[in-house]
């Protein structure tokens, strides 16, 4: 296990290298001009000039390899520079913008297996019956509808018609329920169309006719096939985190929540490079990390996936 986890975090440090590096590349050749709109947002008159010095000040006269080494150097010492827009640190931003997207990742993630686990677990067990066709029918659309869209529903007819909750979401739990809603609506219908294909599939192998023709407890049964197709769950959960991250950036945006998401788009309408940079650079990392942990307890569950590994390398 330590030589397994040794070798992935090897391949972190590749995996972020290049995606700092791309990263840097796209920012560097992107139409704009970084020092131009800070000038702008100041309200100084720009002359070639003033331009000429806030670009040196910026270090935005530098060539890319100069500028990227420059960076790379800084963020070895975990210095990601600091904001074009206002001179704050960068980790500073991005700590506490990672709090807030903490607070509304998890809740959405707690809230989408709360109801998506057990209502694909009863619909795989009464398989085509009525119950099932009105779940899998209200998951097709939950799954089919962007998030944006929900996002507009959600403020229309709870914010709007029954005024219920705030458009704008304060840094309260009332106002991160209606973002987490946003949030978890279809990523829970997604949920429950793969969880139910997963436990169908424990369902159908022959230890489960085997233990019922045995006579083995129905609620037994059904807890091996729960822990036989908890791999796969953990699985389709660990590469949710990509979803929720992405996700999360549309709707922080709607609804206003002080997040990373939020963050990073503000950044990009004002070129705040610096900023973007460790936005990628810590999503990247954040993504890579839960995928890990995820390899992780596969092991810790089925301890005969390191036997195969072994057997397979030798």
């Amino acid at each position: 296990m330590g030589k397994y986890i040794g070798k992935r975090l090897l391949h972190l440090l590749w995996i972020m290298l290049a995606v700092s590096f791309l990263t840097f590349l796209l920012m560097y050749l992107t139409p704009g001009d970084a020092a131009m709109k800070k000038l702008y947002a100041q309200g100084v008159a720009v002359s070639d000039e003033v331009l000429e010095n806030t670009r040196e000040n910026m270090g935005l006269n530098r060539s890319f390899a100069v500028q990227y080494g420059d960076w790379l150097l800084h963020a070895l010492r975990f210095d990601l520079g600091s904001s074009f827009k206002d001179g704050f640190p960068v980790s500073e931003k991005l700590l506490k913008g990672m709090k807030n997207t903490a607070i509304l990742t998890l809740s959405a993630l707690a809230l989408a297996l709360a109801v998506s686990l057990p209502l694909a677990f009863f619909t795989a067990v009464k398989k085509n019956s009525l119950p099932d066709y009105i779940v899998r029918f209200f998951s097709f659309v939950g799954n089919s509808m962007p998030n944006f869209l929900i996002s507009v529903l959600l403020m229309y007819y709870l914010c709007v018609k029954a005024r219920l909750l705030p458009v704008v979401a304060e840094n309260s739990l009332r106002g991160l329920l209606l973002p987490c809603l946003a949030l978890s609506i279809p990523l829970c219908c997604r949920f429950i169309r793969q969880f139910r294909a997963e436990i169908l599939e424990q369902l159908g192998k022959p230890y489960v006719s085997g233990a019922v023709l045995r006579g083995v407890k129905k609620r037994y049964v059904l807890a091996s096939v729960l822990h036989n197709a908890s791999i796969s769950i953990l699985t389709i959960v660990g590469l949710s985190v990509g979803t929720l991250l992405g996700g999360s950036v549309v709707i922080e945006t709607i609804f206003r929540w002080p997040g990373l998401g939020k963050l990073a788009m503000d950044a990009i309408s004002s070129r705040d490079y610096p900023v973007i940079q460790g936005f990628v650079l810590l999503s990247s990392t954040i993504y890579v990390l839960i995928n890990l942990l995820t390899d992780i307890s596969y092991r810790l569950i089925d301890p005969r996936l390191d036997k195969k590994e072994e057997e397979s390398s030798c």
